[in-house]
């Protein structure tokens, strides 16, 4: 005999999908770039320090000279690209921020 299922079992638990199961949600109703920030910062963080390493050894190459002066301004490139990073990343943030206040409102 077969008895009728309990509350707790009736309940269904929505289940947050995965990154790559809203990745290919042709309905665009999860937003994905705000969990990859991230990612993205980290990235093009190690972009900037792959460049600005490569940029000091390409300086070496010619010359000391060159060289040392490439690690100056690579530093200090360096330093530049991080800020722009953070800042570009923050404004991303705040957008989707302001769009999902925006979607949760009443109005």
């Amino acid at each position: 005999m077969a008895s009728a299922p309990s509350y707790v079992e009736q309940q269904t638990i929505p289940r947050e999908k995965n990154l790559i199961e809203n990745l290919l949600d042709f309905s665009f109703e999860r937003m994905v770039t705000p969990r990859m920030l991230k990612m993205l910062y980290g990235l093009h963080l190690l972009m900037g320090l792959v460049a600005a390493i490569w940029f000091v050894f390409n300086g070496f190459q010619t010359s000391t000279s060159n060289g040392l002066l490439a690690l100056i301004v690579g530093f200090a490139a360096m330093l530049l690209w991080i800020v722009y990073c953070r800042i570009v990343v923050e404004l991303l943030a705040v957008v989707f921020r302001a769009a999902r206040v925006i979607t949760n409102s009443p109005n």
